[in-house]
């Protein structure tokens, strides 16, 4: 490219062009900075050498000296509540709620941010009623799903399953699975007052609302073994393998007693060999052994953990087989196999652990609703060893 004589009166245009777009931006910063308080600016410097607490302090005061600082209104509250101080973030929110010259959505933004504040505090009736008032607004969605949190706290498993029902409605997002936990709780309760009619009611609703959820499934069985009607008890728990196999074991020692109460435990023991080979699992195989020990004595239960461990090695395997040893075993040779399954029982004890896959809390039982993080479903019905989890 040629240089041209005329190329040199463009630089010193556009350089003066420049020079006079950054005076401007400069003189309207100016002016800017000139109409905010001076705690403003102290908030700031407080706030970059890390003094939260002064910071608020120089903020509050520019609310005082501005009451039109939405934005930090705002800010401080969220801060508030963040770091505790929940009856300030209340005041500060409430504030803004109750302002007549605030728009409906600053109005609603307000609202939705002291509902959060009273759910904070524990004042569950309080923010109940702020969270269904923004119903039909930009913060419906997050406000159902923070009732849905309330009602679980208060056990209201009717309102919970309503805002269930709400959401779905909402978001065109399934809660079935969440619906059935909650019906299987209002069944609980039923049962608990010898209410089973009501139970069996609510069962069902659980299974319209979720076809493969497994534990109305198990709880219906067990409302019948009670009731004397084992057979149909059975065939409750058998559809267990088509909602969900994993949930087997669960209902393998249930599947056992349902075939004793009518009379035909080698059926019931035939019934779990065959889940056994398709689904391996040491819960079967453990309730397997215990059956197989009474019946067919110890050398066909020792048969049993062997040909199992063979399939699928593992140290709960090991365990169990160790123990089937003891059984055949006296003397010095009994002493030495109680030594090798007392160091291998003291490794596997983790192993043995349930575990949530959400918080990852451990437990020795069978939970549907996680103690610690208060997930649903959060289990697996697996021991740690067979998910794979040593720690």
């Amino acid at each position: 490219m040629d240089f041209e004589p005329w190329m040199l009166l463009v630089f010193p245009l556009f350089f003066g062009m420049g020079w006079l777009a950054a005076r401007i931006d400069i003189k309207e910063l100016l002016t800017e900075s000139n109409t905010l308080p001076r705690s403003y600016f102290q908030g700031l410097n407080f706030l970059l050498n890390e003094q939260q607490d002064q910071a608020i302090e120089a903020f509050i005061e520019v609310v005082k000296v501005d009451p039109q600082t939405i934005e930090l209104h705002f800010a401080l509250g969220s801060l508030f509540r963040r770091r505790g101080e929940v009856d300030r973030a209340i005041r500060m929110h409430l504030n803004l709620v109750e302002r007549g010259d605030l728009d409906e959505v600053k109005k609603q933004q307000a609202l939705f941010e002291l509902a959060q504040d009273y759910l904070k505090a524990g004042i569950l009736d309080r923010a109940e009623t702020a969270f269904q008032s923004l119903h039909g607004t930009p913060y419906e969605k997050e406000s159902l799903e923070f009732l849905l949190e309330i009602f679980q706290k208060e056990h209201d498993w009717l309102k919970a399953i309503d805002i269930t029902q709400r959401l779905t409605a909402l978001t065109g997002e399934s809660h079935g699975k969440l619906a059935a936990f909650f019906f299987c709780e209002l069944a609980a309760s039923e049962l608990a007052q010898k209410q089973t009619e009501a139970a069996v009611v609510h069962l069902e609703q659980a299974l319209n609302a979720d076809p493969k959820g497994v534990r109305a499934s198990m709880m219906l069985g067990d409302i019948e073994l009670a009731a004397g009607h084992a057979p149909r008890a059975i065939e409750i728990w058998k559809k267990v393998e088509q909602q969900d196999a994993q949930y087997l074991p669960l209902v393998a020692e249930r599947v056992l007693q349902g075939y004793r109460q009518n009379n035909d435990e080698n059926g019931g023991v035939v019934l779990l060999q065959s889940y056994l080979q398709k689904y391996p699992s040491l819960d079967l195989m453990n309730v397997l052994f215990s059956v197989i020990v009474q019946r067919d004595g110890a050398e066909a239960a020792y048969q049993l953990v062997r040909n199992e461990l063979k399939r699928n090695p593992s140290l709960l395997g090991l365990d169990k087989l160790l123990e089937a040893q003891l059984l055949g075993y006296s003397g010095e040779r009994r002493s030495d196999i109680e030594l090798v399954k007392g160091l291998i029982h003291n490794r596997t004890r983790s192993l043995a652990m349930y575990r949530c896959g959400h918080c990852g809390f451990k437990a020795k039982q069978f939970y549907w609703h996680c103690p610690a993080c208060h997930s649903w479903e959060s289990y697996s019905p697996k021991r740690s060893e067979e998910n794979g989890l040593t720690i």
